[in-house]
């Protein structure tokens, strides 16, 4: 059925939001791509047979799976924790849920309202029933993620019983494009991408071009690895995005629009697909949008998963079927973007941010985070960290607050080192930095980027010229090639790199690595390439004993670098049974049954197959 105007919208959400009320218990499966991996599917298929023929758990089948009673969600956020299961009305959170859990949770919790305390998180050894009383998830403030987790990520009835599509009507019948891009503007939300350039500002160069035709382009292609925040929101809340996207393309009169998925996201691509038909078949997108004459149609395109096409430019020529390669500016994407075309570009979670400020207003954003960066930053929090996963913060949190509190420290009480923010094109913060604010500013001033949102925690095991080394191999193998500064340059710099963790490297590799990186910085043709040094200039710079150490003393404190471990066998420990000389592969290790061996480092391949293979703990590492 088609909605033809805001009243039909309303009435639509009330039908909709009774309908959920009737039920008497609801079974959220977490169905992100963390929890499918961990097994949740076979969760999900288990609960539904389970709660077919149970009185007070209904089971719609409108669609080609079941939708209301046992759902699938989109991320609840504990990722290192899945399966996850919540059950409403108890708001009970089960973590690490089997399938052999699953008819205890039917019998005690669907039926019997009763909780299956085994599954609950425990922090500091006390239980935590609710979702609110996880310290992970209670000290966050959700507004991209306050749906993700909390309805069916497949369902757009779910989404309009939480207010959905209420600020689209909202834009359509109460506001101008131009009262649209002034509040927008107004709230000072900027692009969540990395480059953080103010959103409305952007809006209103589209909206003031000559040119009639436009487009709306959504960057989801997200390469940074570990980074996850856009193809979460895209899995588990897609129409709060397209919503977005609509009310964009309302205030700078654009009749198509684009969503860039990479195509290792297969889940974003299924359920957008989805989102986009049922958003058609309501009304709320394609022709005469709500009854306004608003005419507004999306598409979906897949990347091939090159780094460089989240790069504004790049990202247009490969949705246009070119290779993805940027270009020289001006003209910017504002003037000539997708097909020569004014193109308004932002990325999932810039869009999914705009909703919320048409309906509460420009004020109500600006009273979170910083003045200069308003708002929230969703984050991945990964590495070695007590809780992984997904989180959303007021811009301007500190470090140490994401890092202890809601991260809940380092694993196993190790100590901190770093913290690598913003992906291969970042850099890295360290202990003195904890309690600088994060946001797009304060980030810049620190030799790092906020990129899109990916932190990975570092503890004293990590090598940070490793750490270097692996970024620039990321952002070397995917430099496109086009300009020789990034081509050339991120080349040269692996090289110099490889040669330092590999115990060749000379004094003078530092200062050429410094020269390179500025050379780099300053001259590579995209914003990519410009930032491709940034591990590197903030490693030298904080760590750079650690480089002094690699060369001078042939030394990795972190025991990481393969080349320049000695393994050493303690006679103490050492009871001659031979193991150790049978599996290695170079023929390294000599000595007699009985007696106590030795390792001749001159030979020794460095591959740990002894220590691998001794069961006495005789074997250690010297770096």
């Amino acid at each position: 059925m088609s909605i033809t105007c805001k009243e039909e919208l309303l009435n639509k959400q009330s039908e909709i939001q009774e309908q959920i009320k009737s039920y008497t218990c609801r079974v959220l499966i977490c169905s992100g791509t963390g929890c499918i991996a961990s097994g949740s599917q076979k969760i999900y298929d288990e609960m539904v047979k389970l709660c077919e023929d149970v009185d007070g758990v209904q089971i719609e089948m409108q669609k080609d799976i079941p939708h209301l009673g046992v759902i699938k969600t989109g991320c609840q956020g504990l990722c290192e924790l899945g399966p996850l299961v919540r059950i409403e009305p108890y708001n009970y959170q089960y973590v690490h849920v089997q399938v052999e859990d699953c008819k205890e949770i039917v019998d005690r919790t669907v039926l019997g309202g009763q909780p299956v305390e085994r599954l609950f998180y425990r922090h500091e050894d006390e239980a935590c029933p609710h979702p609110d009383d996880i310290p992970f998830l209670k000290l966050q403030t959700r507004i991209v993620l306050e749906n993700c987790g909390n309805i069916d990520a497949e369902s757009i009835d779910e989404y309009l019983a939480v207010g959905g599509f209420s600020a689209l009507a909202k834009a359509l019948y109460d506001m101008t494009p131009e009262t649209v891009i002034e509040e927008v503007t107004k709230s000072g939300l900027r692009g969540r991408g990395g480059a953080g350039f103010p959103a409305g500002k952007k809006w209103g160069q589209v909206a003031r071009q000559p040119e009639k035709v436009r487009y709306v382009v959504c960057n989801g292609d997200e390469g940074d690895p570990g980074a996850f925040m856009d193809g979460s929101v895209m899995e588990g809340d897609p129409y709060k995005m397209i919503e977005g996207m609509i009310i964009a393309a309302y205030a700078v009169g654009a009749e198509d629009g684009y969503i860039y998925v990479r195509a290792e996201y297969p889940m974003s691509v299924k359920r957008l697909g989805m989102a986009i038909q049922q958003a058609e078949a309501y009304g709320l997108l394609g022709d005469n949008i709500l009854g306004t004459g608003v005419n507004f149609h999306l598409h979906i395109n897949r990347g091939a998963g090159a780094f460089v096409c989240g790069e504004g430019s790049a990202l247009t020529a490969s949705i246009e079927g070119n290779r993805g390669m940027p270009r020289v500016k001006p003209p910017r994407t504002v003037e000539k973007g997708l097909w020569e075309k004014p193109t308004v570009l932002n990325n999932v979670e810039t869009y999914a941010n705009v909703p919320k400020i048409i309906l509460q207003g420009a004020d109500w954003f600006r009273t979170i985070g910083t003045e200069g960066s308003p708002g929230t930053k969703t984050f991945s929090l990964t590495g070695s960290i007590e809780n992984t996963g997904l989180i959303e913060v007021p811009m301007g949190t500190t470090l140490r607050h994401i890092i202890y509190d809601i991260g809940g420290g380092l694993k196993s009480g190790a100590a901190f080192k770093g913290v690598q923010i913003g992906g291969p094109s970042g850099g890295c913060l360290i202990m003195e930095q904890l309690d600088f604010p994060l946001d797009f500013d304060s980030v810049k001033k620190l030799d790092a980027i906020m990129g899109s949102g990916g932190l990975v925690v570092m503890d004293e095991n990590t090598c940070m010229v490793e750490v270097a080394r692996f970024f620039m191999s990321f952002t070397q193998r995917e430099s496109c090639g086009k300009c020789v500064p990034c081509r050339e340059g991120t080349k040269r710099m692996l090289e110099i790199l490889e040669k330092i963790v590999d115990g060749k490297g000379e004094m003078s590799d530092l200062d050429q690595l410094q020269e390179l990186a500025v050379m780099v910085q300053s001259m590579a043709l995209c914003g990519l390439g410009k930032s491709a040094p940034l591990p590197v200039i903030s490693t030298l710079k904080r760590f750079r004993e650690e480089y002094e150490e690699h060369i001078r003393d042939k030394k990795c404190r972190a025991k990481v670098c393969t080349a320049l471990r000695q393994f050493h066998i303690n006679p103490e420990f050492c009871i001659g049974c031979g193991k150790c000389a049978k599996n290695c592969p170079a023929g390294a290790i000599t000595g007699k049954i009985k007696h106590p061996y030795t390792i001749d480092n001159d030979s020794c391949i460095k591959c740990g197959a002894c220590k691998d293979n001794c069961n006495f703990d005789a074997i250690y590492v010297e770096a």
